[in-house]
């Protein structure tokens, strides 16, 4: 089934806007391209609409649409000047700005000038984040975007969930879709692990081809404007070779959820052959490898995580992993068949911590793993994740981590098959999809 084009609620980003609304920090959301930034700045408008704010105080602005393509700073500080009104609130909306030279001399002339409170997308094409503390000085809040949760998901495609008889007795749940045809939630879990989360594989539809078609647009954008133009217009030449960058990009998307020396990538590649392509006869030196990996998590491509020592409770400078933002990415990049599929959904309870606004660690204590700890505010998570909690062995496993940290914050394992027991010792065992689906 294909959804319609009309502007979806994401009621989590829209909700953070919404907080920091007529505060003096400038809102800038960023995330990789394609997750949805330019209509959470139309769903905001909208809302401002909605409760009172009159058309001719919101000003909304796409620098990547013909009208403005060729505007400059003092035509875009002339364009806003002229429309503000006296006495009057104004709200700016930006998006696309980075592609107008100069842009951060105007934003901070419309803090001084105007009553204005201002939003704008960080599409990494021109500008990453990173940098954006920089221009506006510090002035800045950054929403951070991504691609959709399973929960998002379910609501794109058109399916809402219901309450169904079991054969066992009580209930459980079933997705329907329009026409009112029912699905087991773990149908819809797998195309959600084969197809991802961008938002615009809802219009397109849960077919393969045209899957494929809109993530190879998403890669090459992301690729070759947000790394390899943009190392261009900075004048700088680190990134340089297109080859080098996807294979790194290859290996971190096969190795998601593995310890990963920056240092032994290099080695990786030559030892595999992976680099001999009759171009280069020595590997990368570890300083060339970590500028193409900084690039991609500047992106968003990619994420890192490091480890934190539960008991000495500091962060080591020891093997990190690295999470690829959107499943239906990986898959493209690796081809659709059943592979590590045990960090596949270890990267999808990931970011959906990152989404519900947990801090997100490794835990080491002793020699032990636990492959989460989620943190905010005074409320701490102890997560592992797993296939399977029906064998004994992996049960076994799966709990001994946990089982060693002697504080009382929640202990939980999450899996596919949780099995019969739903608690090991004040540690539950949650059925993933379930604990997925807990903000419906």
């Amino acid at each position: 089934m294909i959804a319609s084009h009309k502007l979806r609620k994401r009621d989590i980003y829209l909700n953070k806007l919404i907080a920091f609304q007529d505060t003096e920090p400038i809102k800038v959301v960023t995330g990789i391209r394609r997750c949805g930034k330019s209509s959470l700045l139309k769903l905001m408008a909208a809302h401002l609409r909605e409760n009172g704010i009159n058309d001719e105080q919101i000003i909304e602005i796409n620098f990547e649409s013909y009208e403005f393509i060729k505007m400059t700073s003092d035509d875009l500080y002339q364009y806003v000047k002229e429309r503000s009104l006296p006495g009057k609130r104004m709200y700016l909306f930006f998006d696309e700005l980075q592609r107008m030279a100069g842009w951060e001399n105007t934003i901070n002339a419309f803090r001084m000038d105007l009553d204005c409170d201002i939003y704008i997308t960080g599409s990494n094409d021109y500008l990453l984040s990173s940098e954006y503390s920089t221009y506006l000085s510090g002035r800045c809040v950054e929403i951070k975007m991504l691609p959709l949760s399973f929960a998002e998901f379910i609501d794109f495609h058109g399916f809402t969930i219901q309450e169904v008889k079991s054969a066992l007795g009580g209930t459980k749940k079933q997705a329907v879709d329009a026409d009112g045809t029912h699905y087991e939630l773990r149908e819809i879990f797998d195309a959600y692990m084969r197809y991802g989360g961008m938002p615009g594989i809802a219009d397109v539809g849960l077919e393969q081809d045209k899957a494929l078609t809109l993530l190879d647009g998403i890669y090459s954008t992301v690729i070759v404007r947000n790394i390899l133009e943009r190392e261009k217009r900075r004048g700088q030449r680190q990134i340089t070779d297109a080859i080098l960058l996807k294979k790194i990009i290859l290996f971190l998307a096969d190795n998601i959820g593995r310890s990963v020396s920056v240092s032994s990538i290099g080695n990786t590649l030559v030892n595999e052959g992976l680099l001999d392509e009759g171009r280069r006869k020595t590997k990368p030196s570890t300083h060339t490898v970590q500028a193409y990996v900084n690039a991609l998590l500047e992106a968003y491509f990619f994420y890192d995580i490091k480890r934190f020592d539960i008991k000495g409770k500091e962060f080591l400078r020891t093997l990190g992993k690295y999470y690829i933002v959107d499943i239906g990415l990986r898959n493209y990049l690796l081809g659709f068949r059943n592979r590590d599929s045990g960090h596949a959904i270890e990267n999808v309870v990931y970011f959906e911590l990152l989404c519900r606004g947990y801090d997100v660690a490794i835990g080491k204590i002793g020699t032990a793993e636990v492959d989460f700890i989620a943190t905010k505010a005074d409320e701490k998570l102890y997560v592992q994740v797993t296939e399977s909690m029906e064998s004994e062995t992996v049960r076994a496993r799966e709990l001994a981590p946990l089982q060693k940290i002697s504080d009382n914050y929640e202990k939980i394992v999450l899996s596919l098959n949780p099995g019969l027991d739903s608690s090991y010792e004040g540690i539950k065992s949650l059925n993933l999809i379930d604990w997925l689906l807990e903000s419906k």
